[in-house]
Order: structure tokens, then C-alpha cells, then sequence
């Protein structure tokens, strides 16, 4: 069977969940298919350290552009574009104009799979209105829709008008064989704990949205003794640093960047922690629990009905810095109750968020997409 030419067009290719999900399939499909990447931030590209070696891919040079004014000769160069691949994937708002495209120059297109995960801090709060209406015209190019969550599943029936047959929800997952030790102190660069002290601990693109100095105020209003650990990159660290001194945190606060490998650090902390203002079905917090962590968060996307109930009361039902840091302490204050809720998370993480359920579930839909069944297997 010929190998299969896959387009992934990226907002941006930079390590997020996403990113590093569809990285993930990538790995697992091996040589079944090959693959060109673009993305509308050419400069944004630090998840392809996570393609394993052997995969066939390319980072797409001077692809038409995927964001700016919408412009029929724009639509039109996309879709010229796109003809030569046997797939094309579009990943979130960024890159909706690749769908948009097939739905003005549809004739003679490759399918087209569209996956939406969540909302940057612009609509964090209240969805767009143009931004609706514009999915509402573009989507119903697509093949499919695939959302990880419950709350996206019911935003695109309800705001996007899309039919619930074209829908469809693949919860994320990992390998969560490969967590649940101690940790490595080496895997995460300038960590080091001291005694007495709780580490606590999140893995996040440093953007807007994730609302980390948020984080940061509430750890610094701790009473107990603690570390801080943000493992991620992005254009917000100065606000965290910034965040870390007025707070007088400085020196409780490491910020190695990215991290890859996240089994190997991730038992390394005491408590998982998020401040995002939105989320939807968030892999950081699957490879938390896999790792038998308690996870404090706000009620944002799934996670209330991701974790254990056992971890039901450390997810607010209103959200802000006093309430983070009151939960938070708890947890400190109460070793084993870090223990049984992280005991908990961990159970259900190996029962329901495992990998191997997400990859046959997404190499189904995109074989049929293409209308040729089992061409893609895990």
C-alpha cells in the first residue's frame, strides 16, 4: 500500500498539547505515512524534537499564508496547495482557513479533518461572535470535527451549529505505563528540593491564557515551605518572573523551560497544580494523575470530570488566587491526603485515558476520511 501524504497545518508548532498530540500519532502511524507541516508561525516549530527518528516529515517551505483577511485569491492558493496531499489536518482557529478554503475551492480536494482543542485568552471568557460565524460557514467542508471534551463537544453543536454526527470526541491519552516512579532529578534541569519542602509543580505553554503569575501569587501566599516548578515555554515568562520578585519567590521558582519526556520529571512533584482561565481536555493533567499526583484546578473544560472523585474538592467551583492557595495548602498540611487522592488519579488514569484507545480511535477516522478503511492502523 502507497505511503500516505499527510498536511498538518499548525497556528503554530511550538510544544503544546496539540502539538505534541498530533507528534504522538505521527510516532505511532511509522511508516505508514508521511508527513509536511506548516505552520502560520514559521518560527514556532520546537515540537518536531519529539518526532521519533525514522518518520518521515517535512517542515513545509513558504506555504501560502493561513491567517489574514479573508480573500478568495488566498482561499484559492491554499487549495492549490493542498491538492497534492492524500489528507489534510487543520488544527484550531489558526488554522482555519484551511478549511475554509476547501469549502470555496472544494472540487477535487483531499479530506480534510478538523480538530479543535480549546481557546487562547481572547476567548477564554466569551466566545467571539465573528469567530463563530466563521466556523459556521467554514466547517461543514470539513470530513469531521474533532473536539477531546465534553464542553467542546456541546460549544460546537450549540454556537457552531455543527450536526452531532460530524462531531467526534477522542478523549486524549498517554502511555501511562510509563509513569508513576519517583522522578529523576536529572530529567529536570536546575531541580533541586529541599528538605521540608513541597514541590508544586505544572507543565504549560507560558501564554496569556494559563494565567501563571496567577499561579505564582497564589504559591507565594503559602505558609508552608515550597518549590515552584513551571516546565514550558512561551512569550509570558518575563510576566511570571515579574510575578516570582514581587512576591519574593525568586529563589522557590525554576522555570527550565521545555522539558521532553515528561514521565521522567513528573513524579518528581508533590502536587500538580493549573491557573488556566480555559481548557478543554488537557494531556498535563492525564500525565498528573498517570503519575499518581492530586491535581488543584479550576473548573475549566473537563477536568472536574477527568480526575478521580477523590480529587473533587480541589477543583473549585469559582475560580481565583485565594481559592487556589487554600487548596493548595490543604494538600500540604496533609501528606496522606495527597497520597489517597493521588492513588486515585492514578487508578483512573490507567482505566480510562490510555493511549492506545486514542491512536486506533484516530487512525479509524482519518482511514475513513480518506474512504479507505485500515489504511492507517496503530
Amino acid at each position: 500500500m502507497a505511503t500516505i501524504h499527510i498536511l498538518h497545518l499548525h497556528s503554530t508548532f511550538a510544544p503544546g498539547g496539540k502539538e505534541l498530540r498530533a507528534v504522538q500519532l505521527m510516532n505511532a502511524f511509522g511508516g505508514q505515512a508521511r508527513h509536511s507541516i506548516a505552520s502560520a508561525m514559521p518560527d514556532q516549530l520546537g515540537a518536531r524534537e519529539r518526532i521519533a527518528p525514522g518518520i518521515k516529515y517535512e517542515i513545509a517551505q513558504n506555504p501560502p499564508p493561513l491567517t489574514g483577511k479573508p480573500s478568495i485569491g488566498r482561499y484559492e492558493a491554499i487549495a492549490n496547495y493542498i491538492r497534492r496531499f492524500d489528507l489534510v489536518l487543520t488544527y484550531n482557529w489558526g488554522a482555519i482557513d484551511g478549511v475554509m478554503a476547501a469549502r470555496v475551492f472544494g472540487k477535487g480536494l483531499p479530506p480534510v479533518v478538523h480538530h479543535e482543542d480549546g481557546f487562547n485568552a481572547d476567548e477564554a471568557v466569551r466566545l467571539n461572535p465573528m469567530r463563530n460565524m466563521y466556523r459556521r460557514i467554514a466547517l461543514p467542508a470539513a470530513n469531521a470535527l474533532v473536539v477531546p471534551s465534553q464542553r467542546l463537544e456541546a460549544i460546537a453543536q450549540k454556537a457552531w451549529k455543527q450536526p452531532a454526527e460530524r462531531i467526534v470526541r477522542i478523549p486524549n491519552g498517554i502511555d501511562t505505563s510509563r509513569y508513576g516512579s519517583a522522578g529523576d532529578p536529572k530529567a529536570l534541569p536546575g531541580f533541586v528540593k529541599k528538605p521540608g519542602e513541597t514541590v508544586i509543580g505544572t507543565v504549560a505553554g507560558l501564554r496569556e491564557v494559563k494565567d501563571l503569575p496567577m499561579l505564582v501569587r497564589a504559591v507565594g501566599g503559602l505558609s508552608q515551605r515550597v518549590r515552584l516548578v513551571i516546565v514550558g515555554e512561551g512569550p509570558e515568562r518575563q510576566a511570571i518572573v515579574d510575578a516570582a520578585e514581587a512576591m519574593g519567590l525568586e529563589s522557590k521558582l525554576l522555570l527550565p523551560g521545555f522539558v521532553a519526556d515528561p514521565w521522567k520529571y513528573m513524579g518528581l512533584f508533590d502536587i500538580f497544580a493549573l491557573s488556566s482561565q480555559s481548557e478543554q481536555f488537557p494531556i498535563s493533567v492525564v500525565e498528573a494523575m498517570a503519575a499518581g499526583l492530586p491535581v488543584v484546578a479550576p473548573p475549566v473544560g473537563d477536568v472536574a470530570a477527568m480526575v478521580a472523585p477523590e480529587n473533587a474538592n480541589y477543583i473549585g467551583p469559582n475560580w481565583s488566587e485565594v481559592e487556589l492557595r487554600n487548596r493548595l495548602e490543604i494538600l500540604i498540611q496533609h501528606p496522606h491526603e495527597r497520597e489517597r487522592v493521588g492513588t486515585a488519579n492514578q487508578a483512573k488514569a490507567r482505566s480510562e485515558y490510555s493511549d492506545k484507545a486514542m491512536i486506533a480511535a484516530y487512525a479509524s477516522l482519518y482511514s475513513e476520511a480518506m474512504g479507505r478503511p485500515g489504511a492507517l492502523t496503530p
